[in-house]
């Protein structure tokens, strides 16, 4: 637990550190924008990149990857769309707790696997963001969305445009076609890589909005307690069904109990949704995952 508790501990003060900063006004609102669109249109996106296109994949690791997440995503959305049509719940409401219960944080994500289960652990990780963000992405939506507003159009659209999904489809392809990738293109794309997490965790820290704790506190506590200890549990016994080995399971069930996307914020606005609960969502479960993350990550080790 000790090893633990040293690994993430500096990702945890980056996290603290982008809060204070944030509070303090130490950089203006504009810095952070800014910060937050250089990390998710270059940064982020030459990370996954890196990973995906110079690995050795095995097919057998992303079918895998697959059946996990289709099991484990299958069953938290049939579980919440039957609590919507029972307790009829509204989609401005409804897509805060979904999004709550399967989106993810990256940018922590990958700074844990990096620490704990280096390169290795890093290209499992990076196909299971390939194939997770768009099945997330969809689902959001969908959440977000009344069944008579549903535009299919628009929802691939914004799927061709998202520059996460785009970095892991070219660096996949890259990767299957045997190209050899230029020494200086490939340093050059590591290192805008090693900014990306540094970066993130700032601005995760940035983000987060705690005085939103003060409404809704049964239904906050509810939602992070799946999101952070149910949604890894579920995972472990996934693994365990379809016989994942070891490290490939350590990697999801991490995944599994990171706390929600800091851009689920952004998205719950965009669509009308209810975008203070989400702020309180995304806070609570990011200060929980402080004490649950260490937990998860000693149970699987």
């Amino acid at each position: 637990m000790h090893a633990i508790i040293l690994s993430l501990f500096p990702l945890m003060a980056l996290i603290v550190l982008g809060y204070i900063f944030k509070r303090r006004n130490t950089f203006t609102a504009e810095f952070w924008v800014g910060a937050e669109k250089l990390n998710y249109y270059v940064l982020f996106p030459a990370m996954l990149f890196a990973n995906l296109a110079t690995a050795s994949i095995e097919m057998h690791i992303v079918k895998t990857i697959v059946f996990v997440s289709v099991v484990v995503l299958g069953c938290a959305c049939i579980a919440m769309f039957s609590l919507k049509k029972i307790l009829g719940i509204k989609a401005a409401r409804f897509g805060v707790y979904v999004q709550s219960l399967v989106r993810f944080n990256t940018y922590m994500g990958l700074a844990i696997i990096a620490s704990l289960f280096h390169q290795q652990g890093m290209l499992i990780l990076a196909i299971a963001l390939a194939i997770n963000i768009p099945m997330v992405n969809v689902i959001s939506v969908l959440a977000l969305t009344d069944k008579a507003d549903t535009n299919i159009q628009n929802i691939i659209l914004s799927l061709l445009k998202n520059p996460l999904i785009l970095s892991c489809v070219f660096g996949a392809l890259f990767n299957f076609s045997g190209l050899p990738l230029w020494a200086g293109l490939e340093s050059f794309i590591k290192q805008l890589a090693v900014c990306s997490l540094p970066l993130g965790l700032l601005c995760v820290g940035a983000a987060l909005q705690f005085f939103e704790l003060k409404k809704d506190v049964f239904t906050l506590v509810l939602n992070s307690l799946a999101r952070l200890i149910l949604m890894p549990v579920l995972t472990y016994f996934a693994c365990k069904l379809l016989h994942v080995s070891t490290l490939e399971m350590q990697v999801l069930v991490i995944f599994a109990g990171l706390p929600t996307a800091s851009a689920s914020y952004i998205l719950t606005k965009v669509f009308g949704g209810d975008s203070q609960l989400m702020a309180g969502v995304i806070s609570l479960q990011t200060l929980c995952s402080a004490f649950t993350l260490p937990i998860v990550i000693w149970a699987v080790m």
